[in-house]
């Protein structure tokens, strides 16, 4: 159990240290991180928040890991907490929502509007709602579906279910099964190899998808190789988790992962967040700064949470 809490909690608490080192930049250039990195958390910046005060990256995630630590998926619970969250700061370090996603506001309120719909159909999937929305608080879904030994057989159908809750389109879909089988390697087999085995084991499995090509890229055997300056650090979901797995690949300990992914430049709180939660399979919770963890914003919250889900993940 405590091995199992662990593991949950690295990947948890990995994720929003990203986050929060992210947070203060967000937006900013590569060229102006490249003169003035990001080498600690910080406060303030971009937004009006403290030190290791964490987005809506991680706050979404949260809300899905209140529901989902209970030891069943029900997705209407999980757009309540959605609901919560956007409307009344629930879910967040601070008690004050911010930095939220256009794509993820409108399914919410779709959720709003009749709340009696099937909640995986409130997401979008219109060819422009392919931001990084729902990849960047997929990690919870996944994670239970490892941990669940009877839901093992149903990742790839949670994946996208969890993406749909807010995006709908098969891209977005596809990226969340992508990192699911990473981050199902990694728990496995913590070890870059692993990684290299999911993407191709990802490439063979998902070969009639319609956005098959999209991560064409992403497939090959030697992407760890691609130059920095072709690497993206958009909300675009695809350059997202090009940006996400390259960090990882291209780095040797948690910390070095992380402050990569941020120093990218531009949405460097939600490429950071995701490299982090891989990075904290990949390297282990120990792994992450002990000044880090203890500057995150309500870490004893999230690892609580983290506590119940291993208590009921069996």
């Amino acid at each position: 159990m405590e091995k199992k809490t662990e593991r949950i909690k690295a990947v948890m608490i990995g994720h929003a240290v990203g986050d929060a080192l992210g947070v203060p930049v967000e937006f900013e250039s590569r060229r102006k991180l490249e003169k003035h990195p990001v080498t600690d958390m910080m406060g303030y910046g971009t937004y009006h928040v403290p030190a290791g005060a964490w987005s809506d990256d991680t706050s979404m995630a949260v809300a899905a890991l209140d529901s989902l630590a209970d030891g069943a998926i029900h997705y209407r619970e999980i757009m309540e907490n959605f609901v919560k969250w956007l409307d009344g700061g629930r879910y967040t370090p601070t008690g004050h929502t911010f930095d939220v996603g256009g794509t993820c506001m409108r399914a919410i309120m779709n959720f709003t509007y009749d709340p009696k719909q099937n909640p995986t159909e409130c997401g979008l999937s219109g060819d422009y709602s392919n931001g990084n929305g729902s990849l960047m608080r997929i990690h919870p879904f996944v994670m239970m579906t490892y941990f669940c030994e009877g839901l093992r057989g149903e990742r790839d159908a949670v994946a996208e279910n969890g993406s749909s809750l807010t995006h709908a389109h098969e891209r977005s879909k596809l990226a969340c099964k992508i990192y699911a089988r990473i981050l199902f390697a990694l728990l496995d087999d913590p070890s870059k190899e692993s990684v290299s085995t999911a993407l191709a084991q990802a490439n063979a499995a998902y070969t009639d998808s319609a956005e098959h090509e999209t991560y064409a890229r992403l497939f090959v055997s030697d992407f760890a190789q691609t130059k920095i300056s072709d690497i993206r650090s958009s909300g675009y979901v695809v350059d997202t988790l090009e940006a996400a797995v390259w960090c990882l690949l291209t780095t040797e300990t948690y910390g070095e992962c992380v402050l990569k992914a941020v120093n990218l430049g531009e949405d460097t709180d939600t490429v950071a967040a995701i490299a982090g939660g891989l990075a904290g399979a990949l390297y282990g919770y120990e792994a992450i700064p002990k000044k880090w963890r203890e500057a995150l914003l309500e870490r004893q919250t999230i690892e609580a949470m983290c506590e119940r889900a291993a208590q009921n993940w069996t």
